[in-house]
């Protein structure tokens, strides 16, 4: 399969890139490394990549940015950031791309656990979170050709402790190795509108 990864050079992209590439042809896309670059956000810069691109089997985000810091401080700016980056960058890679993947092909987003385990100072990242997956299970009953959609819910990643380890106390973390096999579950499976979650 020609799979696009949107967010190949971070710790999970990265991952997702290593378990895949033995199998099928690999297209890393970032912000500013990887051999295309996009700005998710922008849905001109998401439309112009896949005409560059071209026809593909399947389509992995592993992107989006969200705001942690209390809720009684929080700014409509701070709030935008998980709306604007993490969920509608998503979103807009569907959009874009679903004109671009062929018959039976998939996309498989990424949110996290805090969809379903809030925490103190995450309200934007639960509430983007459980929108993907409002998200995901719609679109999973409209996408044409038999195109499916899946998401990815992992818990913290080992490998992101350091930054995040403080607001996940009590949680175990898994590898971004052991979060890739889910991004392969999706892809080269046969399921749609599927969660995948990923530790806890």
């Amino acid at each position: 399969m020609k799979i696009v990864i949107i967010g190949a050079s971070g710790t999970l992209g990265q991952a997702v890139c290593k378990e895949l590439k033995p199998r099928h042809e690999v297209i890393e896309v970032g912000a500013s490394r990887g051999n295309y670059h996009v700005d998710a956000t922008n849905l001109p810069s998401v439309e112009r990549l896949f005409h560059e691109i071209g026809r593909v089997d399947a389509v992995v985000t592993t992107i989006g940015k969200v705001h942690f810091g209390p809720f009684h401080e929080m700014t409509a700016d701070q709030f935008w950031i998980g709306l604007r980056d993490k969920l509608m960058g998503q979103v807009n890679v569907v959009l874009a791309a679903q004109h671009h993947v062929n018959d039976g092909g998939s996309f498989t987003l990424t949110s996290g656990i805090l969809a379903e385990e809030p925490i103190h100072e995450g309200i934007n990242a639960t509430t983007v979170n459980l929108a993907l997956e409002g998200f995901v299970r719609g679109a999973a009953i409209e996408l044409p050709r038999s195109l499916r959609i899946n998401l990815v819910s992992p818990t913290v990643l080992e490998e992101s402790l350091e930054a995040y380890g403080p607001y996940f106390r009590g949680f175990e973390a898994v590898s971004a190795q052991r979060a890739a096999l889910a991004f392969c579950r999706s892809v080269e499976g046969a399921q749609t509108g599927r969660v995948y979650r990923v530790g806890g």
